[in-house]
């Protein structure tokens, strides 16, 4: 089996090595968990400001849901210079820097993932938002009031975290096939929603010891985790010096796990460039379509608080991803299913809006079926059709293509996520029913941008279809002849 990269990467100090199917299962269940320990970290850290922020500024209504709980006293004065009249507007700068940082970061960050050992990019990533979470909550103890100190520091935490993301898509894709990963990495993403929501906890728990601690806890468990990361992870089957071609994972036969490289396959070991995964079919639609879904996504993230907790949408967005990721493995269709997801999404904001002020439970229901359709193609994209997508058959199955393709999807994504909530900020100050105009359409569009590729997958099953259809037919006449 030709290598799927270069010897950029090598085994983690902490594993032995070891071969057979039970040992790829147990290297696979390795990577599965340490990959979720570590993007949970990721999101842990990055919900802590919408949580700080009712300490930083009373007067916010943006991420207080949980963070008024936990306030330490009534007479909470806030932190300049965030507890004046424009705090709300500055902090709202530190999210969108943040975001914009992030974005573009994810570019690079996968450009490099393809080039370096992965698990010291994403080691390096960890670490790194670590210190800088801790650096922004030490303004708590260094009694820092100045503005750019706190922006700064969040900038460069963005630049960190956006490592994240494209190397353990990378670093999963490497290990599973193409034939379970929609469900794999359905079930694998709750890690966004666990991250979120543990964060929201840990966060508001740690507010009535003074802010700053809602920063640094969070930070020494990140810390820790990705020292855990370097010891133990491993990038991919080559570095264990393992053949996946050559070990039977599956019992059943007609589900048997598909390798990213065909036996015998030969491959450029070259790292691909950004503009050639640019050009790889379905690039540009699935990263424009993941553009509008976390426009969607993140202006609830930002914004839910003003209707109800954040959680409901998060538990339905892990539900919505497992099902998207189990359809689109048993239709072996990822277009149509975010496709139809997306428009999904569109009627369900609708119903939320129109109907979610009638009673809670009414409104419970609505926001769960929301968070499931608008997370569900999110989840979908940014897993297993960006794994797909990085050894694309237009690239002999290359994996080193797979940490660019995923910023690639991911960054422009993120682009959104910037941009949706700076927006809702806005429109939001005319009419709220704006802002669900805004949000239907984005999810329209989402789904529409995916019509080309919807059709050729169509295409390609009515084909399929018809060609069974004809042998079946010619099997019959033999039989009667």
């Amino acid at each position: 089996m030709a290598k799927s990269h270069e010897t950029t990467s090598r085994k983690p100090p902490g594993l032995r090595l070891f071969k057979g199917a039970k040992a790829l299962r147990n290297y696979q269940t390795l990577v599965l968990v340490l990959t979720f320990l570590a993007y949970t970290c990721f999101h842990m850290t990055r919900k802590i400001t919408s949580i700080v922020k009712s300490e930083l500024d009373p007067q916010t209504k943006v991420g207080s849901a949980w963070g008024r709980l936990h306030t330490r006293d009534s007479l909470n004065i806030g932190w300049s210079p965030f507890n004046t009249s424009d705090g709300s507007t500055l902090l709202g700068e530190i999210d969108v820097a943040f975001l914009a940082v992030y974005s573009l970061g994810m570019f690079f960050a996968g450009h490099l993932g393809d080039r370096m050992d992965l698990r010291i990019v994403l080691t390096i990533g960890m670490i790194g938002t670590a210190i800088f979470t801790a650096l922004f909550g030490a303004g708590y103890w260094l009694n820092i009031h100045n503005f750019y100190y706190f922006l700064v520091f969040q900038m460069i935490a963005g630049l960190f975290q956006s490592s994240g993301w494209p190397s353990v898509v990378a670093v999963v894709g490497n290990w599973f096939g193409k034939s379970k990963r929609g469900l794999i990495m359905g079930i694998w993403n709750a890690h966004t929603s666990i991250g979120n929501i543990s964060g929201s906890l840990l966060a508001a728990s740690l507010l009535k010891f003074g802010w700053g601690w809602s920063f640094a806890i969070p930070s020494i468990i990140m810390a820790l985790a990705g020292l855990v990361v370097f010891f133990f992870l491993p990038v991919s089957p080559d570095v264990m010096e393992m053949d996946i071609d050559d070990v039977e994972v599956n019992s059943d036969k007609d589900t048997a796990k598909e390798p990213l490289l065909e036996p015998g396959q030969e491959v450029k070991h070259k790292a691909i460039g950004f503009l050639e995964a640019w050009r790889i079919p379905g690039v540009a639609p699935f990263a424009l379509c993941l553009f509008f879904s976390k426009l969607v996504a993140y202006t609830f993230l930002y914004w839910l608080p003003f209707y109800i907790s954040h959680t409901l949408f998060d538990v339905g967005g892990v539900l919505g991803g497992v099902l998207a990721g189990h359809i689109s493995d048993r239709l072996n269709a990822r277009a149509i299913t975010a496709a139809s997801f997306m428009y999904c999404a569109t009627p369900a904001l609708f119903l939320y809006r129109t109907y979610g002020s009638m009673s809670m439970m009414l409104n419970i229901c609505l926001m769960f079926i929301t968070g499931m359709f608008v997370n569900g193609p999110y989840a979908l994209i940014t897993t297993a059709v960006s794994a797909d997508l990085g050894t694309h058959s237009s690239w002999n199955g290359n994996s080193r293509a797979l940490a660019t393709v995923t910023a690639i999807i991911d960054g422009t994504g993120s682009v959104g996520a910037a941009i949706g909530p700076l927006l809702t900020g806005y429109i939001s100050t005319e009419s709220w029913s704006a802002v669900f105009t805004m949000l239907m359409a984005a999810a329209l569009l989402a789904g529409l941008l995916l019509t080309h590729l919807v059709c050729a997958e169509l295409r390609g099953k009515l084909s399929s279809n018809g060609s069974k259809v004809v042998a079946n037919a010619q099997t019959t006449c033999s039989d009667q002849v």
